[in-house]
């Protein structure tokens, strides 16, 4: 497959609900093969503004080019072949209970594909051993562990084969062995099998374990006060609420949530 040197390019995109703006003229680029992070403080609009790059939430400015292609300027026939490049893993797994771990993971295909049952079943199988789930095919969602449950939404968003991967705070209610053990999975997702993964997250360790680079959303300023990798803004961001919250401090007297 084809990849370009630029995977996505978000330019002064501005999202919100109604006439309440979440975050306004947010713009970066994510690398082809890359693991980019979308950082910030709880309720910033991390979730809001990845919604809008995964085509739930129209944004009220701005554009969102996949492979440079304008996915919101596209037709809603377009943006659903261009949706079908990416997978998504959402906070909660956003498993069906009324489904086994195999037939979630075979739904996408079962909805996309022209594939006979056989071959769904055996891609089912490769997707679920690819996370490391070799075993539980046929249990019911609340049977399952949450690292469990996270490796099977993830088998499902790898099941049309994307070159592009969202995550919803992956690691979000995991135990720390779960959570390395799903931060080791998406670097092998990257690094090995060139996936180019964006994430939301405010899990400082993992955030600094795998992201090549990333943007810090604010709160109160509602747009993005900072951009680098995890490890640099952790190292020699100026901006004092990006440096305290990266290094797990409390901000100095003199310092702002948006900075001097």
């Amino acid at each position: 497959m084809n990849r370009a040197a630029v995977k996505l390019q978000v330019e002064r995109l501005s999202v919100g609900y109604g006439e309440r703006i979440v975050q306004h003229n947010v713009s970066f680029t994510v690398a082809a093969g890359s693991i980019f992070a979308i950082m910030g403080g709880s309720g910033c609009g991390k979730s809001t503004l990845l919604q809008a790059l995964i085509g739930l939430l129209r944004p009220s400015a701005g554009s969102v080019c996949f492979g440079g292609e304008d996915y919101w300027s596209a037709t809603e026939a377009r943006r659903t072949e261009i949706g079908r490049r990416f997978g998504v893993l959402f906070q909660s797994g956003a498993l069906w209970s009324s489904m086994t771990a195999a037939q979630n993971v075979a739904l996408p295909l079962e909805m996309f594909t022209k594939l006979d049952a056989p071959t769904i079943d055996a891609l089912v199988q490769v997707k679920l051993s690819l996370v490391g789930l070799d075993v539980g095919r046929d249990s019911m969602p609340a049977s399952l562990s949450g690292g469990m449950l996270k490796r099977v939404g993830l088998a499902r968003a790898l099941s049309l084969e994307p070159d592009m991967l969202f995550l919803d705070e992956p690691s979000a209610g995991l135990d720390p062995v779960s959570a390395k053990r799903l931060d080791d999975l998406i670097l092998d997702l990257c690094h090995g099998f060139g996936v180019t993964v964006v994430l939301v997250s405010h899990d400082l360790e993992s955030l600094l374990n795998i992201c090549d680079d990333g943007i810090f959303l604010d709160g109160n300023t509602n747009t993005a006060i900072a951009h680098g990798s995890p490890k640099a803004l952790r190292a020699h961001c100026d901006n004092p609420f990006v440096h305290a919250f990266m290094n797990r401090e409390q901000p100095g007297a003199e310092g702002s949530p948006h900075g001097s």
